[in-house]
């Protein structure tokens, strides 16, 4: 565990995760106090990627559980290995050995941990990253909280299993729904939101050093520009604008261009609609010129 939020830092930054002194301290809060860390904000902006950060920051194993609706608990936590199970029924019948074969068949070597038990049981601290917690139901959120208040769980066949280590545990939501006050006491919440222009600027200068200074400035106020406009539904994400950083780089460009811009749209709008408001509402000739106009 860091010992201090200037090595958490520094450790961001070697991660290459930039982020505001506000966003680290809440993580090095999370971490003393081992509480879940609670990541709310529109898609796009980091979330998930943090959970990946801390992984490489503690050099431990990330596991993910990736939550959608109807996800129960033996998606989540356990289940039993019903095919190895019945194989064992039927050798035991052949060799007529029913009683010790009964008695066998609900221990660990029938048990398949799923995300939460396998981070519960780690033989180190893992990060355990419950991504998209908001798409999961009521039910599973209610079970999920309980599992995360006493880093236990009970299963019947084999009693109580208690965390060997407490995991560092990162959820992510959208914000498509309330989640509990139940879960939300039981974490320490962060908000995210789109990194301003500086600020994304340092971010692309961290994982595509390669674009230089000119490119990396407009391709940030570029960005800035299209999330800027309401109609665009999905707005690029940050892994979106790095993924159009380095296709300008792949194509030996030194600055924005509108045909470009035009070119390589399908990179930063994944959406037919969202295409068809960009060219309608702020087009790739406009674009080019109104960053030209801001960096001069």
């Amino acid at each position: 565990m860091f010992v201090s939020l200037e090595k958490l830092q520094k450790g961001f930054t070697s991660a290459g995760y930039i982020c505001d002194e506000e966003v680290i301290l809440t993580v090095y809060l999370a971490l003393r106090l081992e509480k879940p860390l609670l990541i709310e904000g529109p898609p796009g902006v980091g979330k998930t990627e943090m959970g990946k950060a801390l992984a490489r920051i503690f050099h431990t194993e990330l596991i993910r559980l990736q939550c959608y609706e109807g996800l129960d608990e033996n998606k989540a936590l356990y289940e039993w290995n019903y095919q190895k199970q019945l194989l064992q029924i039927q050798a035991g019948r052949v060799e007529g050995r029913y009683g010790r074969v009964d008695g066998d068949l609900f221990s660990r070597e029938y048990l398949l941990e799923r995300p939460l038990l396998k981070a519960i049981q780690a033989d180190r601290k893992v990060v355990l990253l419950v991504d998209e917690v908001d798409k999961s139901d009521s039910e599973f959120e209610a079970f999920l909280f309980e599992v995360l208040s006493d880093f236990q769980v009970s299963i019947p066949e084999l009693g109580t299993i208690r965390a060997r280590h407490i995991p560092i545990v990162v959820l992510t939501s959208n914000s498509e729904r309330e989640l509990s006050d139940g879960l939300k006491r039981r974490c320490v919440f962060l908000y995210l939101d789109f990194p301003g222009i500086e600020r994304e600027i340092e971010i692309i200068k961290a994982r595509v050093p390669q674009a230089g200074e000119r490119l990396t400035a407009e391709i940030a106020r570029a960005v800035h520009h299209i999330r800027q406009n309401q109609e665009i539904r999905k707005k690029p994400s940050i892994a979106e604008t790095l993924d159009w950083a380095r296709t300008l780089v792949s194509l030996n460009m030194d600055r924005l261009q509108g045909s470009t811009i035009e070119r390589t749209l399908n990179i930063l709008l994944k959406s037919r609609g969202d295409q068809r408001v960009f060219r309608e509402q702020i087009g790739a000739d406009a674009l080019e010129k109104k960053i030209r106009s801001s960096l001069v």
